[in-house]
């Protein structure tokens, strides 16, 4: 479906009936990186994913995607589909968005998974590599970031033992449009350290990673840990920065284990 939210046509999938859950996407990807997790919860929860401006179906906005932007289409979608408060859960750049919520919206948080992502803003050298990144994709297109960023958003397991994986994940980063990559690569550049952040998280949390994640590796996740009260710490094996689509058993068993506990 498309939802009209602050002046934007966001496509939007929902699954499933129960408490809300509601998924953010990595980049350069698009809520399609949800399969695996909408057909495992939807069977006791409402599954609520949508692609940012930009990304999938969602034609771009008109400036660079902060993750403030995103946070606040997040609850765009949820206002227009009734819902109060959702589990929300944001992988990458989905978490870097999750942070912005926190900030932004606490009171429609229902509590948190944030899975392969990190607290700190980029530094000099990320930002530059950004912009270069940004600047080949408008001159060479879409398949640009991909050869860049594939490399080390799957893990080595995945590389090696699961070729149809590592050409569905570059499918999905080619359909995107070059006006959203160089548009989010901005936004991520951008971001603020959500350090402080961590401290005013006051729902239950559950941080995920892969133990193949060269891009936030699981010293990363340990350091949110510590800086979110009461959070819990789930290493998946066999995985690298995606782990929703390296290892879905795992992930879904970690999250509907979490999702449960909240009942």
């Amino acid at each position: 479906m498309k939802l009209k939210v602050a002046g934007a046509e966001l496509a939007c999938e929902v699954a499933g009936t129960g408490p809300a859950v509601l998924l953010l996407h990595a980049f350069p990807l698009g809520l399609a990186m949800w399969d695996e997790q909408a057909a495992a919860l939807a069977d006791g929860y409402r599954v609520v994913r949508f692609d940012c401006r930009g990304f999938g179906a969602s034609p771009p906005g008109d400036g660079l995607l902060t993750m403030e932007r995103i946070a606040d289409d997040a609850v765009g979608v949820l206002d227009r589909l009734g819902l109060a408060s959702a589990a929300v859960g944001g992988l990458s750049m989905g978490g870097y968005a999750a942070f912005a919520l926190v900030r932004r919206h606490p009171q429609r948080l229902r509590a948190l998974v944030l899975a392969d992502t990190k607290a700190g803003a980029d530094s000099v050298e990320t930002r530059a590599v950004r912009a270069a990144q940004a600047q080949q994709v408008l001159r060479d297109g879409t398949p640009a970031i991909a050869g860049a960023v594939l490399p080390k958003l799957l893990g080595a397991t995945s590389h090696r033992d699961r070729p149809d994986l590592v050409a569905s994940v570059r499918r999905m980063i080619e359909s995107n449009p070059p006006r959203g990559i160089v548009d989010a690569l901005a936004g991520l550049a951008a971001r603020a350290d959500s350090s402080p952040t961590l401290r005013e998280i006051q729902v239950p949390c559950l941080i995920v990673v892969g133990d193949e994640d060269e891009i936030t590796p699981v010293a990363e996740a340990q350091f949110l840990q510590r800086g979110i009260a009461g959070s819990r710490l789930a290493v998946v094996p066999k995985a690298g920065h995606l782990t929703s689509m390296e290892n879905p058993a795992e992930f879904n068993r970690q999250v509907r284990s979490f999702l449960d506990g909240l009942r």
